[in-house]
């Protein structure tokens, strides 16, 4: 690949919700060992729940039943444990925060003429109440989440999507994640990504990923961008 050379020319940025704008873990992790406690399973740590996030749910749910990143539960245990998991996430959901900086961030972009959007794996039926219940869902054109098309990161195509909606080339729309999932659908989109290192990438550190940049905070990728 081409050394990149900053700033980078972008019409759009496209972020990632969980570990990038807001800090979910505290709700996701609590909500999966109240399932456990309820099914009489024993708790699991925080930080190992924490490096199960950023596949969606249903595989934060496995791994919970589990103990394995990449062991599958019976059927019917997952089955029987899904709807407990999200009676109590639906129960915390709000009290999530964005992180120090996000605000900020996003104002900077929207000043600096960016457009932007949304891009998470987190099922709608949580993404859009977040989004309205922490002040973000009114900086962004476009919100696409784990269900909203046929396939989610690290699938390219809600990249595709995005860059199609906004009528940008795609390698004029820019992603900021904070995992291995965001980097490997940038690149197989072919955009740019840079990515936070404060987030839930499994517990390993961001800057051993396939990036374009690691930035502090959302405000730190504009001296890397111009605006065209």
């Amino acid at each position: 690949m081409e050394p990149v050379h900053f700033p980078l020319d972008i019409s759009a940025i496209v972020i990632d919700l969980d570990g990038t704008m807001l800090h979910t873990a505290p709700e996701l992790t609590e909500a999966a060992n109240r399932m456990l406690r309820d099914m009489e399973y024993a708790q699991v740590s925080q930080e190992l729940l924490m490096s199960y996030i950023g596949n969606g749910i249903s595989w934060l749910v496995k791994r919970a039943l589990t103990g394995d990143m990449h062991a599958t539960p019976d059927a019917a245990l997952f089955e029987h444990a899904m709807p407990i998991f999200e009676k109590h996430y639906t129960e915390l959901l709000l009290n999530s925060k964005p992180f120090g900086g996000v605000i900020a961030g996003l104002d900077a972009m929207q000043a600096a003429g960016f457009r932007l959007g949304c891009i998470t794996n987190k099922l709608a039926r949580y993404t859009e109440p977040l989004l309205k219940g922490t002040g973000l869902a009114k900086y962004f054109e476009i919100v696409l989440s784990g269900d909203t098309l046929a396939e989610k990161k690290p699938h390219p195509m809600p990249l595709l999507h995005a860059a199609k909606f906004f009528g940008i080339p795609v390698e004029k729309l820019l992603l900021i994640g904070d995992s291995l999932n965001d980097t490997v659908a940038a690149r197989a989109a072919g955009c740019p990504v840079f990515c936070v290192p404060y987030g839930y990438n499994h517990g390993e550190p961001v800057d051993s990923l396939f990036l374009d940049a690691v930035i502090p905070d959302l405000s730190a990728a504009l001296p890397l961008i111009r605006h065209v």
